[in-house]
């Protein structure tokens, strides 16, 4: 789990060039937390959260929830109360390919959230989608359990841990 940043996408690149993935630059940052970083959890969704709900209601453990929204910018997959829910449950996290809302709500938030865009509309309530499964956007594949670091300077994926105690040389 991480609460503190000791590392920088910049000098992971450096290091691992040949093990991380980087997502095209589309994000904004909307959380408290600037960075963040932590195993990978997926949604696969469009304009509905009802399992983005039932995912931030469970432990995070640290990890990032990464939701494929179909990049869709008509309605907001999380807000202020899902954000709310994800830090008091532990996801280091939230990446959105498509817009959230609550942001001034959501940037005084201890999580990471980084996401499209921002709009006011709700999502519909269908409860449709898929959990835990490979999704890709940006140019980059996310698989469950794999790992994210998210900063600043962009968005990076590798299938292990690239610091910390169980990364590898």
């Amino acid at each position: 789990m991480s609460t503190v940043t000791e590392y920088l996408t910049t000098d992971l690149c450096d290091a691992h060039e040949d093990k991380v993935r980087v997502v095209e630059p589309m994000f904004c940052s909307y959380g408290g937390r600037l960075s963040f970083f932590g195993r990978i959890a997926t949604l696969k969704l469009f304009e509905d959260n009802s399992l983005v709900r039932k995912a931030v209601e469970s432990a995070g453990d640290g990890r990032v929830l990464v939701i494929d929204g179909g990049g869709s910018l008509r309605r907001a997959l999380v807000g202020d109360q899902l954000a709310a829910l994800a830090v008091k449950n532990g996801w280091a996290g939230i990446v959105v390919y498509g817009c959230i809302r609550d942001s001034r709500a959501i940037s005084e938030m201890d999580i990471g959230v980084f996401a499209l865009d921002t709009h006011p509309m709700k999502t519909l309530k269908r409860n449709v989608g898929e959990a835990d499964i490979s999704v890709a956007f940006g140019g980059v594949t996310f698989t469950p359990g794999e790992w994210i670091y998210a900063d600043e300077d962009g968005v990076i994926v590798s299938s292990a841990p690239l610091h910390g105690p169980a990364a590898v040389a």
